[in-house]
């Protein structure tokens, strides 16, 4: 494991393989160790480079809003701590919505970008309510808020079939602290909409979707690529297609890194 210092805050990442750059960016409630597989599959071809977010894995929390624009600049610390100019960026989720306000931020360092069960739109009303309640109800029961929050992110078929790998997703994200939730929670709520930036086909743009994402709805989801060069994969299951559709996923990325 490498760290930098951003703000004096440790920023946790690995750096593996050679050639042109991946960077591979988790989601709410996950660090950079769900990518293992990942990083040893595409490794063999590209370089390939892990971040912890804020507040996540072993990266330290910064404040009580982790806002989309910090943790991008955080990203973007280390890119240039590893002194690489341009690369891919893949964000699952949350890693999504980093991944787009990096786009935005720093649009001369972006190859491609790959939104992973992710959106480039900003929260509804009811999502934004819906992120305080879960806000209050991490703060009052943290083991049940997580333990639950997992389990709903994938789909109800896969929930019997993949139980041994959600259990593992569990473990990590229960290592989560609970600054670094809230602070995330926040951050996510008041993050601004991005279709704008699809829609100038700035660079070439992948979307995974899950047909029955508990969280993210299909339909809308796919609205904010109309009109544009996006490229869109669905997948008939959940929010985690990196466990849920592993094989099929592995291919796909490859195709689309080269």
């Amino acid at each position: 494991m490498k760290n930098i210092l951003y703000k004096n805050t440790k920023i946790s990442y690995t750096d593996s393989g050679a050639g042109f750059a991946i960077v591979l960016l988790h989601g709410f409630l996950e660090n950079k160790k769900m990518w293992q597989e990942y990083v040893d599959f595409f490794s063999e071809k590209f370089r390939v480079i892990t971040i912890d977010l804020l507040g996540h894995g072993e990266s330290d929390s910064l404040g009580y809003v982790h806002s989309m624009e910090e943790n991008a600049n955080a990203v973007h610390e280390v890119l240039e701590h590893l002194k690489i100019e341009k690369a891919i960026i893949l964000g699952h989720s949350m890693g999504g919505y980093v991944g787009l306000a990096f786009a935005e931020l720093f649009p001369k360092n972006i190859q491609k970008l790959v939104l992973l069960n992710s959106t480039s739109k900003e929260d509804s009303a009811e999502k934004k309510l819906n992120r305080t309640r879960a806000i209050k109800a991490v703060k009052q029961n943290y083991v049940s808020f997580v333990s639950l929050a997992i389990a709903n992110l994938f789909s109800e078929k896969n929930r019997i079939r993949l139980a041994d790998e959600i259990e593992k997703v569990k473990v990590q994200a229960l290592k989560t602290p609970l600054q670094g939730i809230v602070a995330s929670l926040e951050g996510m709520k008041i993050r601004k909409d991005r279709e704008a930036l699809l829609q100038k086909n700035l660079f070439p743009v992948l979307l995974v979707l899950g047909k029955k994402d508990p969280v993210l709805n299909y339909e809308e989801s796919i609205s904010q690529i109309e009109d544009t060069t996006a490229e869109l994969v669905s997948f008939e299951d959940g929010h985690m297609s990196h466990i849920e559709n592993k094989e099929e996923l592995k291919t796909i990325l490859l195709n689309f890194f080269e």
